[in-house]
């Protein structure tokens, strides 16, 4: 029975200091800019709205990241606050299952932080209380300010941004197909109109046939 002590003690002393000394981490993840995951539920920012991930702007005639750009600034903000003292009031859902909420994080009002520095929009379709920090941001060509984009609610319709300068001088249309063929379009073609061009998808702007070609792209059959 002593040998059974001094075996089989010791361990279950190890096992709960183990157990209770282990540090909590990875609370709060980053989904995009105006959404994260808390303590395992899905957050979305009430009253704003960031840029897809996938989304582009175009700042001085160059087409850029803003999406993953807002997504950075959320995770750069985010990693420079603890856990602990993080907070998220508002208890409403949205059709995906997201709580929609404000979040803070001691003085750090997060939602207004976004907008007021440019990397999100006030959502005005739900709210209005971020419009002075949007008009902030606008002045001081903060974020996605310092150039040209699309409304994030009006880009998930398909709406997009294209660079003027880039077509007033390449204006043909690099396309990829659903099956991955590469096709491009002329601005005389039955479907120009209709296409749209997602550069994070490979696809591309062409000046001309022959570079289109030499680029192994080929021409639309109508």
């Amino acid at each position: 029975m002593k040998i059974f002590k001094e075996l089989y003690f010791p361990k279950i002393l190890l096992v709960v200091f183990v157990f209770f000394s282990l540090p909590v981490f990875g609370q709060i993840k980053v989904i995009d800019g105006d959404t994260l995951i808390f303590k395992g539920e899905k957050i979305r920012l009430d009253g704003i709205d960031a840029p897809e991930t996938a989304q582009t702007c175009i700042k001085n005639n160059k087409t850029w990241n803003c999406g993953k750009e807002a997504t950075s600034a959320l995770k750069n903000l985010i990693g420079q606050i603890s856990d602990e003292g993080f907070a998220c009031e508002g208890k409403t859902k949205d059709k995906y299952d997201r709580r929609i909420a404000t979040c803070f994080h001691g003085h750090i009002h997060i939602n207004e932080w976004m907008v007021e520095n440019g990397w999100a929009i006030a959502y005005r379709y739900y709210s209005k209380k971020y419009i002075k920090s949007e008009n902030k941001a606008r002045q001081n060509k903060k974020g996605l300010w310092q150039g040209e984009f699309i409304s994030p609610w009006n880009w998930r319709k398909g709406k997009r941004l294209l660079n003027k300068k880039v077509n007033s001088l390449c204006s043909i249309k690099g396309n990829i197909s659903s099956s991955g063929e590469k096709i491009y379009h002329t601005p005389d073609g039955t479907h120009y109109s209709k296409t749209k061009i997602t550069e994070q998808k490979g696809e591309k702007w062409f000046c001309s046939e022959e570079e289109a070609l030499r680029n192994g792209w080929r021409k639309s059959k109508r």
